[in-house]
């Protein structure tokens, strides 16, 4: 709990998860609606490209919050050396 509050932890990685599952749900059933009320092309078209769409959104997001990481390691790495030539 500490490091919830302390926002040591990040848990956005793991809401992103989440959308990522909801926006796939949400896409599948927009495109089978479509499918069957409006355009049969449209609608296979959002079935196959708009789980693709929303899984390369969520891995850009994903993406930045590992440069995060890498960086406060790097700044780990550093914190030692920078103590010894002072």
């Amino acid at each position: 709990m500490q490091e919830f509050l302390s926002f040591k932890r990040m848990i956005t990685p793991i809401i992103i998860q989440v959308l990522f599952w909801l926006g796939i749900l949400v896409t599948v059933l927009a495109a089978l609606v479509n499918m069957f009320t409006q355009s049969f092309f449209v609608g296979l078209l959002m079935l196959i490209l708009g789980p693709i769409l929303v899984r390369v959104y969520c891995e850009l997001l994903i993406v930045i919050f590992k440069i995060h990481d890498c960086l406060e390691g790097i700044r780990g790495a550093q914190a030692p050396q920078q103590g010894q030539e002072a």
